[in-house]
């Protein structure tokens, strides 16, 4: 897949933070409609191969409007609790509105931060995990580093993020639907071009799963594997403390 030569792909912070500020709105009904509903899928995948023990409490970083942090209350083994941080004010106010919907405020702290700053002590958490977030931080080692600080030992991060598929004619057809369908059907209905267009090229220039994973194991995590999700259009990362 190539990166349009007019798209800017800046992971400055502020850039980001209201890129996401101005698609908030719109921002769980495009996930669905872009994904065809895969993405509930996958972020149910994720919390499953955290295998969290009772009563764990999880980090959703990068949390967004909080899809993840509420599915990992609803499974079969479901969280205690869970801390969702996240740099865009608006995403976290939809998340907040959805959060008290669900009856689960008392269960769900949200928390407006930083990924390269995670505003929690060492060893705090039992499983930390990110959907879709890490490719837009700045600093990815150091976000990494923080991930290994926060969790206790034994504890296992999961990432989700989409990927480059490799299989011939899927690959084909997916570059082609991430260039040029998905953002006028994002700009159509949010509203933003630049936000749906920033995405195909961001997933462009994501590192390919081995050495993402050389990352987290320079982070200091352990047990580090990955796996393709519907053809390499999204891979999940496990990594072990």
């Amino acid at each position: 897949m190539t990166t349009p030569a007019s798209v800017s792909t800046s992971r400055e912070p502020e850039k980001i933070a209201g890129m996401f500020d101005g698609i908030a709105r719109r921002y769980d009904t495009l996930n669905h409609v872009l994904s065809g509903g895969l993405d509930l899928i996958w972020r149910r995948r994720a919390i499953k191969a955290l295998q969290m023990p009772a009563g764990a409490r999880l980090l959703d970083m990068c949390t967004g409007t909080g899809d993840l942090a509420l599915a990992a209350l609803r499974g079969s083994s479901p969280a205690a609790d869970v801390v969702g941080i996240d740099f865009s004010g608006e995403m976290l106010r939809h998340g907040l509105i959805k959060v008290r919907a669900a009856g689960l405020a008392s269960r769900i702290r949200l928390v407006r931060g930083d990924a390269t700053r995670v505003p929690l002590p060492d060893a705090s958490v039992d499983a930390a995990a990110v959907a879709f977030g890490i490719r837009n931080v700045v600093d990815r080692d150091r976000a990494c580093r923080e991930f290994f600080r926060v969790l206790k030992p034994g504890g296992r991060l999961a990432v989700l993020e989409f990927g480059n598929p490799t299989m011939p004619g899927w690959r084909q057809l997916y570059g082609w639907y991430s260039t040029a369908v998905l953002p006028r059907i994002g700009a159509m209905i949010s509203g933003d071009s630049v936000a749906y267009s920033y995405l195909p090229a961001s997933i462009s220039q994501f590192p390919e799963p081995p050495q993402f994973a050389d990352g987290l194991r320079a982070a200091g995590f352990s047990k580090v594997e990955w796996k393709a999700q519907t053809f390499g259009t999204v891979y999940l990362f496990i990594a072990t403390k």
